[in-house]
C-alpha cells in the first residue's frame, strides 16, 4: 500500500493522471463533503476486486478516501487481501484535503456514523448506569460492556458497532454514487 498526500491527489487530478478515487465513508458522509472526483464506494459494501477490475479496464490507478485515513487504510488491506498490489490511500483523508483548501462537493450536513456511534453509546453508559442505580446493580453491564468496546474500539482502531451502524438503511446508498 502507498500513500498520498493531499497535494499529491490534487496535482495528478489536475495534471490528468487517471486514477478511480474511492470514497469509502457512509453514504451520509459522502454526501456532506467530498472531493469532486471521488465515488462512493462504503467500506463494508467494498467489493475490491470488481473496482480492481474497473480500474484495470480504464486504465486507472485504484486510490481510496475517507475521513482522516484509517478507513482507507482497512480497504487498501481488504483490496491486498483480494490480491491487488497497486493501491494508494490518502493520507490524512477528506479531512486533510478540506484543511489543505482543494475543492469539495457539498451537500446537506448530515449526521455522521461516528457521531451516531457517540450518542449510541453514550446512551446505553447512561441506560446501563441509570439502571444499575435505581433498578438492579447487573444492570451496570451494559455499561462495562460497552466501556470495553470502546477500549476495543482504541486500541485496535476498529469498531464494530460503527460498523453495524454503517450498514443501517438510512446510511446506505447505492455503491458508486457521486453525490
Amino acid at each position: 500500500m502507498q500513500t498520498l498526500s493531499p497535494a499529491q491527489l490534487h496535482s495528478m487530478a489536475s495534471t490528468g493522471d487517471s486514477m478511480l478515487v474511492v470514497d469509502v465513508r457512509s453514504p451520509a458522509e459522502f454526501g456532506e463533503a467530498h472531493v469532486p472526483f471521488a465515488v462512493n464506494h462504503p467500506l463494508p459494501d467494498l467489493d475490491a476486486g470488481a473496482l480492481n477490475a474497473e480500474a484495470e479496464r480504464s486504465g486507472k490507478r485504484l486510490v481510496f478516501i475517507c475521513k482522516s485515513g484509517a478507513r482507507g487504510r482497512s480497504a487498501c488491506e481488504k483490496a491486498m487481501a483480494a490480491g491487488i498490489s497497486a493501491v494508494w490511500n490518502v493520507d490524512g483523508g477528506t479531512g486533510a484535503w478540506i484543511e489543505a483548501g482543494y475543492p469539495v462537493v457539498r451537500g446537506a450536513k448530515s449526521f455522521s456514523v461516528e457521531r451516531q456511534t457517540r450518542v449510541v453509546i453514550g446512551g446505553m453508559v447512561l441506560l446501563g448506569t441509570a439502571l444499575g442505580a435505581f433498578v438492579h446493580p447487573g444492570f451496570l453491564g451494559i455499561s462495562a460492556f460497552f466501556g470495553a468496546g470502546l477500549v476495543y474500539a482504541g486500541l485496535s482502531d476498529s469498531c464494530m458497532l460503527a460498523v453495524l451502524i454503517a450498514s443501517m438503511p438510512w446510511n446506505r446508498r447505492k455503491p458508486g454514487c457521486r453525490a
